[in-house]
Formats: C-alpha cells, sequence, structure tokens
C-alpha cells in the first residue's frame, strides 16, 4: 500500500508539472485564437465607428452580396481556386520528390547535422523570393532580358505588362517558396523512420526504389494526408504577397492575378469599410472548415487510420 500511494503521488505531481507547463499555451491559444472569433459580428454589421461595434447597425448577409454580385466575382474565385489546386498538387510532388532524393543523397554522406545545415541556403532564398522574382523580370535590369533571352536571340518581354505568362511565373514561385518547407517537413518524418525496416529490406534484395514505394512512402503518408488537408482548408485563400508584392500590384496582369485576398484588400482600402473585409475572412474560413470535413471523411472512408480526426 504505500509503494502503491508512493507512486500514485509521483503520477500526481508529474501530471501537475505538465498542466502548469501547459497553461501558457493554452492562454495564448485563448486570447489570440478564440477570443478574437468574437469579432465575427463585424460581417454582419454596418460599422459606424462613432457608436462602436455593438452599437453599429445589423445589416444581416448584404456585406456578403459585393463579392457575389460584383462583375469580378467570377474572375477572382476562378482564380484563387484554380491557383490553390494546382499549388497543392504541383507543391505535393515537387517536395516529397526533393525530400526522397535529399534522403538518398545525404543519408550515407552526412550527420544529421549537415543534413539539416544544407537546406539552409535553400530557406534563406525563399524568404527573399520576392526580390529574386524582380531581379529576373525587371524591364531594364532583369537577368532574363538582359543575359537569357539575348543569347537565345529572343526579343525582351515586358513581364509585367503581358497576363499570360504570370499562371506559369507564380506557380512555379510558389512552388520554389513552399516546397522547401513541405520539404522539411517530410525529410523530418523520413529521417525518422526505423532503420532496421531498410536492412531487412535490404536482405531480402529490394532496391532504393521498392525501399521508397514500399517503405518510405507508405511510412510518410500520414504526414502527407495531414499537411494536404490542412492546405485543403486554405483553398479559398490566397498567399497576399505572392499575389500582391511579387505581381507588383501592376493593373495590366489582374486578370491573371486577382483572388479574393487582393480584391478585397483594393476594396478595404478605396472603400475602407472594414465590414465588407470581414465578411470576405468569415466566408472563405467557412469554406475551408467544410472543405476540410469534406476531405477529411473521404480519407476516413479511403483509409481511416490516416485521417486527421
Amino acid at each position: 500500500m504505500p509503494v502503491s500511494k508512493n507512486r500514485n503521488n509521483l503520477t500526481h505531481k508529474k501530471g501537475m508539472i505538465l498542466f502548469t507547463m501547459m497553461i501558457p499555451g493554452v492562454l495564448y491559444l485563448l486570447f489570440n485564437n478564440y477570443l478574437p472569433m468574437a469579432g465575427v459580428i463585424i460581417a454582419f454589421k454596418n460599422i459606424n465607428y462613432t457608436k462602436g461595434i455593438l452599437g453599429s447597425p445589423w445589416v444581416g448577409l448584404k456585406n456578403f452580396e459585393y463579392l457575389f454580385r460584383t462583375t469580378d466575382a467570377f474572375v477572382i474565385t476562378r482564380n484563387t481556386l484554380l491557383y490553390n489546386i494546382s499549388f497543392i498538387i504541383i507543391n505535393l510532388i515537387t517536395s516529397v520528390i526533393l525530400a526522397l532524393l535529399l534522403n538518398e543523397v545525404t543519408k550515407k554522406a552526412l550527420t544529421r547535422f549537415f543534413q539539416s545545415v544544407i537546406l539552409l541556403p535553400y530557406l534563406i532564398s525563399m524568404v527573399i523570393v520576392g526580390y529574386l522574382v524582380f531581379a529576373m523580370l525587371s524591364a531594364e535590369s532583369g537577368f532574363l532580358n538582359n543575359s537569357i533571352l539575348p543569347a537565345l536571340g529572343m526579343k525582351e518581354i515586358m513581364w509585367y505588362a503581358e497576363p499570360k505568362y504570370w499562371p506559369i511565373i507564380l506557380t512555379l514561385v510558389n512552388m520554389w517558396k513552399q516546397a522547401g518547407y513541405l520539404c522539411v517537413i517530410y525529410y523530418a518524418a523520413i529521417i525518422g523512420l526505423d532503420k532496421g525496416l531498410y536492412e531487412a529490406a535490404e536482405l531480402d534484395g529490394a532496391g532504393r526504389l521498392r525501399q521508397i514505394w514500399h517503405i518510405t512512402l507508405p511510412q510518410i503518408k500520414q504526414v502527407i494526408v495531414t499537411m494536404t488537408l490542412l492546405q485543403i482548408g486554405r483553398i479559398f485563400y490566397s498567399d497576399f504577397g505572392l499575389f500582391f508584392q511579387v505581381t507588383l500590384d501592376t493593373g495590366a496582369l489582374m486578370p491573371t492575378t486577382n483572388v479574393i485576398d487582393t480584391y478585397v484588400y483594393r476594396a478595404l482600402m478605396n472603400l475602407g469599410d472594414i465590414s465588407m473585409s470581414s465578411a470576405a475572412g468569415l466566408y472563405q474560413s467557412l469554406v475551408g472548415f467544410v472543405l476540410v470535413l469534406a476531405s477529411n471523411r473521404l480519407v476516413r472512408k479511403i483509409d481511416s487510420e490516416n485521417a486527421l480526426f
């Protein structure tokens, strides 16, 4: 009995320590993520700054109408969906291939420390991707117009005046920016796998490709599904920096670069109506939430073990 009692006391103390360590994170989550959700009421009101949020008149769903009644509604919705669908598919394939290649190239040559350090130049370039794009595409001093195109005997291209090139440019830039981040996640999952599985496969005569196909990919499948579902949840959101700053907010490019986020930003800057902006944000969140639930349900039907919840 005394031994059992002491063990229970020790378990209780450990639990209290872990609970105490959890409190800062819970408080941060509460104040940063949940309390601000009360602000969704702004989406249903016509905000009057003198009356405040609660005193402003209730307008129901009128703030949502401007997203759907405008002539640009189809264009911005189409661009947002098509870009994000292509981003999800291309980044998934690219990042998994990069992680597999990085693992195969470095696992015998470098220690785990250097396997991480080798990614630093790529990660740094991701931070300054906007400057790199301008350095490549600038009409006056861009690398393409001044070096690559003349060498190929081609005329200079006014990149920031030609919308037709930008679906490809934005897809490549997003791949450069996001594939590295996803690659790090998948690579971390790969290097954490049990090496005994590969040793057993080698004894059975399995080559590199068979090991990747039958061991690596099935073992990291749950990570892939989780990351994909999280991206599907933000399919109605756009990378504002990509579509606004990389394109330099050029009016000539808007047919192929205008998305929901940039449209709402311009509307907010021109009209100063935060109610419309809040309505757009709530609409994006609700659609993303529904898509995550639907995608997760589909995954559960196919393979319940790899579902997010």
